[in-house]
């Protein structure tokens, strides 16, 4: 009779490829949740950084409630999109520094699959957050009721690909001691088609103009992500790690 150790790893190899990949794929992202969960600076440091920076705005701008309105799309996107890459850097930093991200590298799953399940918990506790934090922000911009909804739907579709094209900028720049400012000059430039549609869509929602073409290449902007980054990520990884 074989060995138990033996025959549990003789079952697990005799698994279908999709369950293991999925089973690698769930455990990498409970993994970096409850990671996340015992270091709350990191999901507080973005939040309290989007509320300050918005609440500075009509201090050192105006508080008037029309100019404040028509600059609201704009400033929360922006602050959005700042907060985001406030939290790249560690995206890969700690499985860096510990040697999980070589062990992820040995790993016979795909690593572009357990990237995009880092990605997805980077979503989850910052993009996510300020989706749903925005439309207090908005309120004290006198943005339009109308028009929150929007606001929240064009976060939650662009917070998903500002993580995804991050996380390309994070994985380049994860052997560098110092590679915050490389990865904001990467990554920003990146980010403009996601800012102009997401405050695009806003500005229209406002203006009583169609929303959901925004909307659409917003989510025509996330899908190619989707399709593109994990791909992009993990050859990224394989550079910064290997040289």
């Amino acid at each position: 009779m074989l060995p138990s150790e033996t025959t549990q790893r003789i079952a697990v190899l005799a698994e279908p490829t999709s369950r293991r990949l999925g089973v690698a794929f769930g455990a990498t992202l409970v993994r970096d949740l409850n990671r996340v969960r015992r270091r709350r600076g990191d999901v507080l440091n973005p939040l309290v950084f989007y509320a300050l920076a918005v609440s500075l705005f009509p201090i050192g701008i105006s508080p008037e409630a029309e100019l404040l309105a028509v600059m609201a799309p704009g400033l929360l996107w922006v602050t959005a999109l700042l907060a985001t890459l406030l939290s790249l850097d560690g995206l890969f930093r700690s499985d860096f520094d510990d040697g999980s991200l070589e062990q992820m590298m040995l790993s016979p799953q795909p690593l572009a699959a357990l990237s995009i399940a880092k990605v997805a918990a980077h979503w989850l506790f910052t993009g996510l957050p300020l989706a749903l934090m925005a439309p207090l922000l908005g309120i004290m911009l006198a943005l339009p009721v109308h028009s929150i909804g929007v606001l929240m739907a064009s976060l939650a579709l662009g917070s998903a690909s500002l993580s995804l094209i991050g996380g390309i900028g994070a994985a380049l720049t994860v052997g560098l001691p110092r590679g915050g400012v490389l990865l904001s000059l990467l990554v920003l430039p990146l980010y403009i088609p996601v800012l102009i549609f997401g405050a695009g869509a806003v500005q229209a929602a406002i203006q009583g103009d169609a929303v959901l073409p925004h909307l659409a290449m917003l989510g025509a902007l996330l899908a190619a992500a989707l399709i593109f980054a994990p791909w992009a990520i993990a050859a990224s990884l394989r550079i910064s790690i290997n040289g």
